[in-house]
C-alpha cells in the first residue's frame, strides 16, 4: 500500500514538472506585439527625428513594431503621466526629457507622478547643449562683453527664451546668478518665434538647445557666444564653452532617455538597455546625431538612474532661487 502512495506521489511528481516546464517553455518571451513610445514633443523636431529612428531599428532588432505617440503639453507631463498609467510589461515606453523626467518635478504644484518613483530608468540617449546668441549688431561680441555690459546696464539687454521652465530659461536663471549680469527676460512659446525676433534684430540675447541655432550661426545670422557643454561643439568650432569663456564648471544640456513604468520586469529592461546601446554605437548613429547637434550617451540603466538624481540635486536650488512655479 505504501509503495502504491509513494509511486503515485512520484509519478503526480513528474507530472507536475513536466507540465511546469512545457508551461513554462511555452510562455512567450517580450515582446510579442507592438510597442508604443511616448514622445512629449511636436513630431519634426530633433528629439522627434532621433525617436522615430530608434522606433525604426529597435523595431527591427526586436521583431516588433515600435509605433511613435506624439503627445504634447503641460511641459511633457501630460505625455509622462499617460506612460505612468499604463500597464509595466514593455510595451509602453517613454521617450523622456529633462523638464518631465526631472526638473518639472521642482516647478509644477500639482503634478500627478513622481518620475523618479513611477519611472523606470533604461538607458541615456544623448543631450543637446545650450547655446547663448546675440543679434548680429548687438553692442557685444563675446560672452564676456555680454557679462561686462549686462552689469554696467542692468536690464538693458532683453534675453529670450523658449519658455517658461524650459532649461534654456533655468540656465538663463543660473548664468544671472553665475555672472552676476542683469538681463531682462522674455519668455517664448517655442524656439521658432525666439529665432525669428533674434534674426529681425527685434530681441538682443537668446538661450535655447543648440541644434536649430547652428546654421544661424554658420551664416553669421546671428553671434554665437557660447555653449554650454564640456566641450565645443564640431558644429561651431569657435564658439567657446561658457566655462572657457570664464565660468568655470558651467554646464547645461538638454537630454533625452528612454524610461519605463515603475514595475517593468527586470529582464525587460536589461533588453531594451542592450538594444539601446547597440542603436546608440551602430553605423549612421553618429553621423544622424551631428547632424541634430545631439551628443550621443549611452550606458546603463543606473547610470541613468545616478544622473537624474544628480540633475535634480544640482538645479533643485537655482530653481528655488528663482521661485518658477506653475
Amino acid at each position: 500500500m505504501h509503495k502504491i502512495v509513494r509511486s503515485g506521489l512520484a509519478a503526480a511528481a513528474v507530472a507536475s514538472a513536466f507540465f511546469s516546464s512545457a508551461c513554462f517553455a511555452e510562455q512567450p518571451s517580450w515582446p510579442t506585439r507592438p510597442i508604443k513610445l511616448v514622445i512629449p514633443f511636436a513630431p519634426g523636431g530633433a528629439a522627434d527625428v532621433i525617436a522615430r529612428t530608434f522606433a525604426d531599428r529597435a523595431g527591427a532588432t526586436l521583431g516588433q513594431s515600435v509605433i511613435i505617440e506624439n503627445r504634447g503639453g503641460a511641459g511633457g507631463n501630460i505625455a509622462a503621466g499617460a506612460v505612468v498609467r499604463s500597464d509595466p510589461d514593455g510595451y509602453t515606453l517613454f521617450f523622456g526629457s529633462t523638464g518631465p523626467a526631472a526638473l518639472n518635478s521642482l516647478m509644477y504644484k500639482n503634478m500627478t507622478f513622481n518620475p523618479v518613483t513611477d519611472l523606470t530608468p533604461i538607458v541615456m540617449i544623448g543631450k543637446t547643449p545650450i547655446i547663448i546668441v546675440a543679434r548680429k549688431d548687438a553692442p557685444v561680441k563675446t560672452l564676456k562683453d555680454l557679462i561686462g555690459y549686462a552689469k554696467a546696464h542692468p536690464g538693458d539687454l532683453a534675453a529670450g527664451f523658449p519658455g517658461s521652465g524650459t532649461l534654456g530659461h533655468i540656465t538663463g536663471v543660473l548664468f544671472g546668478q553665475r555672472s552676476g549680469a542683469d538681463l531682462k527676460h522674455v519668455q517664448y512659446r517655442g524656439g521658432g518665434p525666439l529665432i525669428t525676433d533674434l534674426v529681425s534684430e527685434h530681441l538682443d540675447i537668446g538661450m535655447d538647445a543648440l541644434t536649430p541655432y547652428v546654421p544661424q550661426v554658420q551664416e553669421k545670422n546671428l553671434i554665437g557666444l557660447a555653449v554650454t557643454s564640456a566641450k565645443r561643439v564640431k558644429e561651431l568650432p569657435d564658439v567657446p564653452t561658457v566655462a572657457e569663456a570664464g565660468l568655470p564648471g558651467f554646464e547645461a544640456s538638454v537630454w533625452y532617455c528612454l524610461l519605463a513604468p515603475t514595475g517593468t520586469p527586470a529582464d525587460v529592461i536589461a533588453k531594451l538597455n542592450r538594444v539601446s546601446n547597440e542603436f546608440l554605437q551602430a553605423e549612421g548613429t553618429a553621423e544622424l546625431f551631428e547632424k541634430l547637434g545631439v551628443i550621443p550617451a549611452g550606458g546603463s540603466s543606473e547610470d541613468l538612474k545616478r544622473f537624474i538624481g544628480n540633475e535634480i540635486k544640482s538645479w533643485g536650488p537655482v530653481i528655488k532661487a528663482a521661485k518658477i512655479e506653475f
